[in-house]
C-alpha cells in the first residue's frame, strides 16, 4: 500500500478515536489528535516529495501550461575509472585513446559510468554513446587539446544553418541516456580558436594578445589566430558562417576558422548536465540540438567577457527543458532558445518548446534569458522565474530578423531581478542584425522607423508573451519593444514592475499591449512612447512627470490608446503627434 493510503487510513482511526465506545464525542481527544493528524500530513507530505525527487520527478506545479513530466537517463551501474585504461592525469599525456576505451567498455556492458579522477586530464574529442555518465570527481580539470588537427571537419549545424565545422570536443548524435555530473571542470581550450576584438581588451591585454604571435586585420582592430583564421573571415558576411562555400575540401581550407562548439548533442533523448563546470569554450559553449528531454541543473558556466560568440547555452528546437539553479558568466547571451535560421530552419521545422527556467543567475552576457535570433521553427511554451541577472547587456532580450519567420507565442516570465544592465533591461527587438545592443549603440542605435514589407513564410511573429514582478536597479533603458510595421508585436503583457533606469519605455509597431501597475523612476524626461501602436491598455501606473514629455503618441497607425485608471493626472504631461489620427488616445 503508498504511503499516502497509508496515511489516510491512519487518520481515519485516530479521528473515529475521538469518539467514545458509545458514540460520544471526547474534546480532548479530538484536539490531541488534530494535531497527531497534522503531524503525520507533514511527514506524508515530506517523504513523498523526498521519494519523487530521488525517482526524478520534477515539481512543475505553477507552469503556466501543460508541462510533461521530463524523464532522466536511465544509466545501469556498471562503472569504470579512465585510468584503468592507461589515462595519466598531469596536464602533458593526451588520453584521448584512453576516454575512448572506457566509453567502449561501458558501451559493452550495455551502459556505466566513466569516472575521471582527480587529476589534470589532457584529450583530444570525446564522442559519446548512449546509456552513459561521465562523472567528473572533485579537484578533476579536462582539458581539450588546441592542437585543431584532432579535430575533423564534419558536417553539422551552427547558428540555425546546416554547414560544415571542426567536430565539437564533446560530441554525440542520435543518443538516448547521456549524463554528465559530478563537480569537475571541462576546458574546452577556447583562446586558441578565439578571435578578439581590440574594443573588448584593455592596452595591456591587447599589447600582450598580439606578441603572442596571430595576425591583425586590416585596421589593427581585430586579432586572429592564424593566417588561416583571417582567410576565413574575411570571406563572411557574419563572421561566423561561409555560406559561399559547398565542399568539404573548401571548408577544410579555412579549418582554423571553423570554430566548434564546446559540448554538441544532436537529435537524442534524456540528456542531463548536472554538477560540472563547463568553461573557455571556442564559440557556444554548451548547444544541444532537437533534444527531447533535456534536464540543465546545478552547472557553472564561464567564458570571458570579450570571447567572441562566447553563449552559455543554446537551446535548438529541444522539447522538454528544464534549467535551474545553475550560474553563467559569459561573452555572449547565457540562456539562448533557439529553432533554426531561414530556409534550413523551416525545412528541419522543429520548435524549442516546453521549457522551464528557473532560478538562474547570470553575471555577464549580452542577455540574461535571450529569444532569437533563429527563430524559424518557431518557440513555444517557455516559462522563466525566480532569475536574477546582474550586469548582463541586455536582462530579458527577443529578437529576430526578416527572412528567419517562425512564431514565438505562449512566453511566461516572472519574479525577475535586475542590476546594472548597460542597455535595455527588457528589449524586443526585429531588425536584429548580429550586433549586440552595446555595440549597435556605439554605431548609433537603431531606426524605429520602418517601411512595411509583404508578410510571407519568411515573417517572424512574436505574441502571447505575459512579464510579470520585475525589480530593475539602474539601466539605460527599462523597454524598449520593437515590432515590424507588417507584423506587429501582438498581445504582449507587462506588469508589476518597480524599475529604475536612465530612460523608460519605447514601444514601436506593437498591438494588444498592457501596461499595468508599473512604478519607474527615470531620468529621462519621456517615461512612456508609443509609436504606432493599437489596442494599448495602460493603467495604474505610477512615475514622475514632466510637462508636455512623460508620454507621448506619435505614428499615424495609431489606434485604440487607452490612458486612464493610473494614479497621476495626465494634465501637461501628455504629448500626441499631429499625424495621430482624432480619438486615438483615449483618456
Amino acid at each position: 500500500m503508498s504511503n499516502r493510503n497509508t496515511t489516510v487510513r491512519s487518520i481515519k482511526n485516530i479521528f473515529l478515536s475521538s469518539f467514545g465506545m458509545t458514540g460520544g464525542f471526547c474534546l480532548k481527544n479530538y484536539f490531541l489528535n488534530t494535531i497527531i493528524i497534522l503531524a503525520l500530513l507533514i511527514t506524508s507530505c515530506a517523504q513523498t516529495k523526498e521519494k519523487e525527487k530521488q525517482a526524478g520527478i520534477q515539481n512543475f506545479e505553477g507552469i503556466e501550461f501543460d508541462m510533461p513530466q521530463i524523464h532522466e537517463p536511465q544509466i545501469p551501474p556498471f562503472s569504470v575509472n579512465i585510468t584503468d585504461f592507461g589515462a595519466v592525469g598531469n596536464g602533458q599525456t593526451l588520453n584521448t585513446q584512453a576516454f575512448a576505451d572506457a566509453i567502449e567498455a561501458v558501451a559493452n556492458k550495455g551502459g556505466g559510468k566513466v569516472i575521471v579522477p582527480k587529476g589534470i586530464w589532457l584529450t583530444g574529442p570525446i564522442i559519446l554513446k548512449s546509456n552513459l555518465e561521465i562523472c567528473t570527481e572533485p579537484g578533476s580539470l579536462v582539458i581539450f587539446s588546441d592542437n585543431k588537427d584532432l579535430y575533423p571537419v564534419i558536417e553539422t549545424s551552427f547558428e540555425g544553418l546546416d554547414t560544415w565545422r571542426c567536430m565539437s570536443p564533446i560530441y554525440g548524435k542520435n543518443l538516448k541516456n547521456v549524463a554528465f555530473t559530478g563537480s569537475g571542470v571541462w576546458d574546452g581550450s577556447g583562446d586558441a580558436w578565439r578571435f578578439v576584438k581590440k574594443s573588448k581588451v584593455n592596452e595591456s591585454q591587447w599589447k600582450r594578445l598580439v606578441a603572442s604571435g596571430g595576425v591583425l586585420n586590416e585596421k589593427g582592430d581585430e586579432w586572429y589566430p592564424s593566417e588561416q583564421f583571417r582567410k576565413g573571415i574575411m570571406g563572411s558576411r557574419d563572421q561566423n558562417i561561409r555560406s559561399d562555400l559547398t565542399t568539404k575540401e573548401d571548408f577544410e581550407g579555412i579549418r582554423d576558422y571553423l570554430r566548434p562548439v564546446m559540448v554538441s548533442i544532436q537529435n537524442s533523448k534524456n540528456v542531463l548536465f548536472d554538477g560540472p563546470v563547463f568553461q573557455n569554450s571556442p564559440v557556444w559553449c554548451l548547444h544541444p540540438l532537437m533534444v527531447e528531454n533535456l534536464i540543465v541543473r546545478n552547472i557553472t558556466v564561464k567564458n570571458p567577457w570579450y570571447s567572441q560568440n562566447g553563449d552559455g547555452i543554446d537551446i535548438e528546437s529541444c522539447k522538454n527543458v528544464l534549467v535551474e539553479n545553475c550560474g553563467f558568466d559569459v561573452g555572449d547571451d547565457a540562456i539562448c532558445i533557439k529553432s533554426g535560421k531561414g530556409e534550413d530552419g523551416r525545412r528541419r521545422a522543429v520548435p524549442c518548446e516546453n521549457m522551464v527556467i528557473r532560478n538562474n543567475i547570470v553575471y555577464h552576457g549580452h542577455g540574461g534569458v535571450t529569444v532569437g535570433s533563429e527563430t524559424s521553427g518557431g518557440v513555444r511554451n517557455m516559462h522563466v522565474s525566480n532569475c536574477t541577472f546582474m550586469g548582463t547587456d541586455v536582462g530579458l532580450r527577443f529578437k529576430s530578423n526578416r527572412g528567419r519567420g517562425g512564431v514565438v507565442e505562449n512566453i511566461f516570465i516572472s519574479d525577475i531581478l535586475m542590476t546594472n544592465i548597460p542597455t535595455y533591461a527588457i528589449s524586443f527587438n526585429l531588425f536584429y542584425g548580429g550586433q549586440s545592443i552595446s555595440e549597435m549603440m556605439e554605431e548609433g542605435g537603431q531606426d524605429g522607423v520602418a517601411k512595411p514589407e509583404p508578410v510571407s513564410e519568411e515573417t517572424p511573429q512574436f505574441k502571447n508573451i505575459y512579464i510579470k514582478n520585475i525589480s530593475l536597479k539602474g539601466a539605460m533603458q527599462a523597454v524598449f519593444m520593437q515590432g515590424l510595421p507588417e507584423m506587429n508585436l501582438e498581445n504582449i503583457h507587462l506588469s508589476n514592475m518597480s524599475l529604475e533606469a536612465g530612460n523608460g519605455f519605447s514601444v514601436i509597431d506593437a498591438t494588444g499591449v498592457q501596461i499595468k501597475n508599473i512604478n519607474i523612476k527615470t531620468k529621462g524626461e519621456k517615461v512612456f512612447e508609443f509609436y504606432n501602436c493599437k489596442d494599448v491598455d495602460f493603467k495604474e501606473n505610477q512615475f514622475a512627470a514632466s510637462p508636455h514629455k512623460s508620454i507621448a503618441v506619435n505614428g499615424a497607425k495609431s489606434e485604440n490608446i487607452s490612458l486612464a485608471g493610473f494614479g497621476k493626472k495626465l494634465d501637461g504631461c501628455m504629448l500626441v503627434g499631429s499625424e495621430v489620427p482624432a480619438g486615438a488616445v483615449k483618456f
